[in-house]
């Protein structure tokens, strides 16, 4: 691959060592080239802007600013793609928040570090792809300017304030969890159960916060302990003249509360 195809990659945590394997991992992969390293916050605000990497290995707790203070100093244009590196699980939902391409807890394995650069790497070429599919765009509004016919601008879009995406601690790992894949959510204490692609998921969060956070047209609630995806809904059956049953695309059966049932009425 040529240097200017080469994901120009950022090295940045306080501990040598750590950086080192940083290093030697991204060796094996012919696509990455290391354009330097930082073992404090000031030094890769510094090299961030001087080098302006594709990404971003970032380490959270490091002397002087932390990984959370080095990006919040950048310009938006000058802040890179990241992917967080740390042996601390607890900061995992802001870096979601700050749209991180992954969070790595060490310990982790080869194959999963691999995984997070594959994604980074597909995530920097499409970002690639759109800025140059930008500027050609802009250079065609200005021809068609000059040929008497302008190029509208596009019509802009009202923000979104629903979550899309869930960060959620699994098996030493987190797992970055897409709403789509969602089909049915069951409260547990301060916890809820997520179910999705055929896997159940312990989330640490209350049944009432995460529907806040929701799209309630797409997540209905039927039951004061269970939140379904309308997407994933397959059938309605009545059971006897009281009981109401959602079966999802999976085959799970779930019981409608009668408080809730005049949500499905426009559906019988």
């Amino acid at each position: 691959m040529n240097a200017a195809a080469a994901i120009r990659t950022l090295v940045v945590d306080d501990e040598p060592l750590a950086r080192e394997g940083l290093r030697l991992l991204l060796a094996t992969d012919s696509e990455v080239r290391v354009v330097g390293e930082a073992g404090n916050g000031p030094e890769a605000v510094r090299l961030i802007r001087e080098q302006r990497p594709d990404l971003v290995l970032l380490d959270v707790q490091m002397p002087e600013l932390n990984g959370f203070e080095v990006l919040a100093r950048l310009s938006p244009a000058e802040v890179p793609a990241v992917i967080f590196v740390t042996a601390y699980d607890q900061y995992a939902l802001r870096a979601f928040d700050i749209h991180a391409l992954d969070y790595l807890l060490k310990p982790f394995r080869d194959d999963r570090f691999h995984d997070a650069i594959g994604r980074a790497k597909a995530q920097i070429r499409l970002a690639r792809m759109s800025d140059l599919g930008q500027r050609l765009m802009s250079v065609l509004s200005t021809y068609g300017e000059r040929d008497g016919t302008p190029v509208p601008a596009p019509t802009p879009t009202p923000s979104d304030p629903w979550v899309r995406r869930l960060a959620i601690r699994d098996a030493g790992r987190v797992v970055f969890l897409d709403v789509d894949e969602i089909e049915y959510i069951e409260a547990a204490d301060y916890y809820v159960q997520i179910h999705a692609g055929g896997k159940a998921y312990l989330h640490r969060e209350t049944m009432q916060s995460l529907e806040a956070r929701l799209e309630p047209e797409r997540f209905m609630r039927i039951h004061r302990s269970a939140i379904v995806n309308a997407r994933r809904i397959r059938e309605l059956r009545s059971e006897g003249r009281r009981d109401l049953i959602v079966v999802l695309t999976s085959g799970a059966e779930l019981r409608v509360a009668r408080s809730h049932r005049e949500k499905f009425q426009h559906l019988r």
